[in-house]
């Protein structure tokens, strides 16, 4: 009788655990309507580029992402401008951000939604629609730029869910 008992608890563990992750998800860029369809680790750098402002004053802007996409520590694609996401299969998809919430810490780069406007390929990520960027490390430029046309190189990594229309 234990058994059962013990099952039960662990089922409600895992949903009571499974609802607080999705719980967690900042409404800015939740996606309740759709189903993951892969989430990959990325690893890599934020570009960014010494340029002035409407102010005059010079200023690090974004430039690009150049990453690596990772599952289980292996290699399955990259990431990169565009924004782009390209799996080692051919499948690949560009999106458009739509929402973001802060990150974690002041050096993080934002959790980010993005909606797909270009995809090409039939594997993977053939029938993802959105894109969430969560989970980020690192990524922002920090400190002055003091030559326009310099550039800055900062790593950063964060899991990035493929999405799709519940079908």
């Amino acid at each position: 009788m234990a058994r059962p008992r013990l099952l039960t608890a662990l089922i409600l563990a895992t949903a009571f655990l499974a609802y607080g992750a999705l719980a967690q998800m900042p409404p800015a860029i939740a996606t309740p309507d759709e189903e993951i369809v892969a989430t990959f680790r990325a690893e890599g750098a934020q570009i960014y580029e010494c340029k002035p402002g409407n102010d005059g004053k010079l200023a690090w802007v974004f430039r690009e992402p150049i990453a690596t996409l990772l599952l289980d520590d292996k290699t399955v694609g990259r990431h990169y401008a565009g924004p782009t996401w390209e799996h080692r299969d051919g499948s690949a998809v560009s999106g458009k951000a739509v929402g973001n919430a802060p990150g974690a810490m002041v050096n993080d780069i934002p959790w980010l939604k993005l909606d797909v406007v270009n995809r090409r390929g039939s594997g993977t990520l053939a029938d993802v629609t959105t894109v969430q960027r969560i989970n980020t490390h690192g990524g922002t430029a920090q400190g002055a730029c003091d030559q326009a046309g310099a550039f800055r190189s900062v790593p950063y990594s964060a899991d990035y869910v493929f999405l799709s229309k519940r079908k």
